[in-house]
């Protein structure tokens, strides 16, 4: 291993669940490195159809795209020879053979992956290649991809004390807990520069402030939910409500019949950007979806959250994630039909009261891991050390 010079290659990708804790873990190992006056070179393995392809270069990380193949998953095993299956799977050997040579070309110290469908033949040729393996899981069960590649893994780091009664004995002799990245931005924001941004003069400040979001694309389930209650909840509270930018004119129209006051305590955006982390320091509630990366920032800051999972997401994973806070007591799980009355049920004793979303921040705070990238960091630097 170079003493000046630190080599990682990250695989992983497809959506930003999988995307941007590795980008989190490598800024914060370059600061590391920075520290003791070395420097760190990353090659990212992606897809050149993932989120990944656009967000490595433009963070400046070198990117090489591989063919990989996704699994589809079904009960019926007949189904899992599907012609779509059967030619993915063909397309794996491929993959595998890139990310090789790849990974020969550049040497890492150690490569670090985190799930994905490229993760897999990335993962293999690092076994191939006699690399430390480093996994990242998010979510509480091991995604398709880390089980995969578990048993080539020097280290398996999850981000749930739950997951570890879930790995097979060998997997649980070498996982950590080190929680999922949070981009370091999110954890720095301030409130007062979310009403002076957002000019939110009209919000009532011995109100509590609601965050509706269904991430960058909005949730069309959502919306409807928030639109269906919206002047009942603008009684009790102030909202901020990222809807996505394709649902604007539909809840921009649905809010026009408001009056005045109540108006003023809604605040309405296609997307919220660089003043999300404002906002969320703003927010006294959230109502969003309950992936592992909304999961891990809402703990990490202590937020009172009422979640709608996304009945279709992988594996059934938000649902998992939202019933392991709700059993906590840390947020409020509304899973199957939800309807605009469960809503109403699930945020009125929080809104009415000031000390149960106390205790429901600090049950959220205790399953929050701020430094869950320094803690993925020491295990690279370890696998490093002992590879």
């Amino acid at each position: 291993m170079n003493s000046d010079s630190f080599r990682l290659v990250v695989t992983g990708g497809g959506t930003g669940g999988h995307t941007y804790p590795a980008l989190t873990a490598v800024g914060t190992l370059r600061a590391r490195l920075a520290a003791e006056g070395r420097s760190l070179d990353v090659l990212w393995i992606g897809t050149a159809e993932g989120l990944e392809a656009r967000v490595a270069p433009a963070e400046g990380i070198p990117f090489v795209s591989v063919v990989t193949g996704k699994i589809r998953r079904s009960k019926n095993p007949l189904k899992l020879v599907s012609p779509a299956n059967v030619r993915d799977m063909a397309q794996v050997p491929l993959g595998v053979l890139q990310a090789r040579r790849a990974i020969e070309q550049f040497q890492p110290d150690v490569v670090l992956a985190t799930g994905g469908y490229v993760a897999v033949p990335a993962g293999l040729a690092a076994r191939m290649c006699r690399r430390p393996l480093v996994l990242h899981e998010q979510t509480v069960r091991l995604g398709l991809a880390n089980r995969k590649l578990a048993s080539a893994a020097a280290r398996i780091c999850v981000s749930s004390e739950s997951t570890l009664p879930l790995l097979s004995e060998a997997a649980r002799q070498i996982a950590v807990v080190t929680g999922n990245p949070v981009r370091p931005e999110v954890l720095s924001g301030h409130a007062a520069k979310a009403v002076e941004a957002l000019e939110l003069w009209g919000f009532a400040r011995q109100l509590p402030t609601v965050y509706v979001t269904g991430g960058a694309q909005g949730s069309q389930q959502i919306n409807e939910l928030v639109g269906e209650v919206l002047p009942w909840l603008l009684q009790r509270a102030n909202v901020v409500h990222q809807c996505g930018p394709r649902h604007v004119e539909g809840l921009r129209a649905r809010a026009a019949g408001l009056p005045g006051e109540l108006a003023g305590r809604y605040y309405l955006a296609g997307y919220v950007g660089a003043e999300l982390p404002d906002v969320l320091a703003l927010a006294d509630v959230v109502i969003s979806r309950s992936g592992a990366g909304t999961l891990a920032e809402l703990t990490a800051l202590g937020k009172p959250a009422v979640f709608v999972p996304l009945a279709s997401a992988a594996g059934n994973e938000q649902a998992h994630n939202a019933r392991h806070l709700q059993e906590a007591g840390a947020a409020v799980a509304l899973e199957g039909e939800v309807t605009g009355a469960r809503v109403r049920e699930a945020l009125g004793p929080l809104l009415a009261d000031a000390h149960l979303r106390r205790a429901m921040a600090e049950r959220a705070r205790a399953h929050g891991r701020p430094d869950a990238a320094d803690r993925l960091v020491d295990e690279i630097l370890a696998a490093a050390a002992s590879g």
